[in-house]
């Protein structure tokens, strides 16, 4: 038997109530907190082409005693996890594009 791994991947609901599909790239737990770095899954390939490169940076936060994902409101709490993201996407990927990626925080999104 062959036992085969995908992307982890997250349906985020906003509050609209509109669900978001994100592929997890990584992880970064330290003393600040614990913080996801996530992929858009794009289905239409312009929009593939249009958002290359970008990916999200969100805070885990426990509410009512439930997992969400929030922004990060911080802007130089934000830079210092872009820059960790980037270099451990390095390691991580090696020759991929993600130098040019700007880390964006769409409004309101919630697991």
């Amino acid at each position: 038997m062959q036992d085969e791994f995908g992307p982890d991947i997250l349906t985020l609901v906003d509050d609209e109530g509109n669900e978001h599909e994100f592929e997890v790239l990584d992880v970064i737990d330290n003393d600040d907190g614990c913080y996801y770095a996530l992929l858009p899954v794009l289905n239409n390939p312009q929009d593939k082409v249009d958002a290359e490169g970008t990916y999200y940076i969100f805070e885990s936060i426990e509410e009512n005693g439930e997992q969400q994902l929030a922004e990060v409101e911080d802007e130089a709490l934000l830079d210092r996890l872009a820059e960790q993201f980037e270099n451990r996407f390095e390691e991580l990927y090696g020759d991929e594009e993600f130098d040019d990626a700007l880390p964006e925080d769409p409004d309101n999104i919630e697991d």
